[in-house]
């Protein structure tokens, strides 16, 4: 993910934390330059509902202040009133008071074991904040936390592509094939869900690339299929059923079906193993 990719999803994510909690501020960012025995830092880079720009750019080390240790918990923490809590140091008090923030609660974004940014909310008066805050707070940072996780596996399988892709044309032994294959079906079904355009475009440029491999050397089969159809096929390659083929698409069984019927029709097969088979010589699938 880019880094305005990056900004766009931290914006969207504290509009839809002051949506669902009631908070009248939210900012947040996410952890740089972490690296081996290294925390990294939080940068506060986005600001939703301030009144101010006294916490943009205000790089929070991890223990430090209430964000701070949030991070080093890796759990949410909240205080009542930020200036007066006892439990948290106050490295950051003045940009705080700056804002005229009061009651505070931090949510990490944590993929794996390691926390990749941090959600604030805050109000300007020393009120507690009630465990529908605290969850709503936590649901909106599991949704980031979804989003980095798609973008992260995209990066991986699509670097894995890259390297073991054949050219178009050349063979290749069934232990390959399947795993080209296998490879294939995972990143159709990942591109829909990356937020990121150029990203996305690339691993489509990917598919396409291990698609193009298993095509016949001549006269191969000429047929339009919408990319959604190719998902779907993709999915039934892999031996997925409709159930599963429509989960790891985010579509409803019944348009998976739908979809299917289509690529039949329009590839002239009777059956799914038939439909798989004729979208092979078109090099719609490797």
């Amino acid at each position: 993910m880019s880094e305005p990719e990056e900004s766009a999803e931290i914006r969207a994510a504290l509009v839809r934390l002051r949506r669902t909690t009631g908070l009248p501020v939210a900012f947040g960012g996410l952890v740089r330059g972490a690296g081996a025995g290294t925390a990294g830092t939080l940068r506060i880079a986005e600001l939703s509902g301030a009144a101010t720009g006294a916490l943009r750019g205000l790089g929070v080390y991890s223990g430090n202040g209430l964000g701070g240790k949030s991070m080093a918990l890796s759990r949410p923490c909240a205080v009542t009133d930020y200036r007066t809590a006892r439990h948290i140091s106050h490295e950051y008090d003045a940009a705080v008071a700056a804002e005229g923030l009061r009651a505070v609660v931090a949510v990490p974004v944590v993929v794996g074991r390691s926390v990749r940014g941090v959600l604030y909310g805050a109000l300007r008066e020393a009120l507690p904040l009630g465990e529908r805050t605290l969850d709503a707070a936590m649901a909106t940072a599991r949704d980031v936390e979804q989003a980095l996780v798609v973008r992260d596996e995209a990066q991986r399988l699509l670097a894995r592509a890259r390297t073991r892709a054949p050219a178009a044309g050349t063979g290749a032994g069934t232990s390959g094939w399947e795993e080209v294959r296998q490879a294939h079906g995972v990143l159709r079904a990942l591109a829909p869900r990356v937020a990121d355009p150029a990203l996305r475009e690339e691993l489509l440029a990917v598919c396409g690339r291990l698609a193009a491999a298993a095509a016949p050397a001549s006269h191969p089969l000429r047929v339009a299929l919408t990319p959604r159809e190719v998902d779907v096929l993709a999915m039934v390659a892999s031996g997925a059923t409709n159930a599963v083929a429509a989960q790891r698409l985010g579509l409803r069984p019944e348009t998976v079906k739908g979809y299917l019927r289509s690529a039949m029709r329009k590839l002239g097969a009777h059956t799914r193993l038939e439909a798989v088979v004729c979208a092979r010589r078109a090099g719609l699938l490797p």
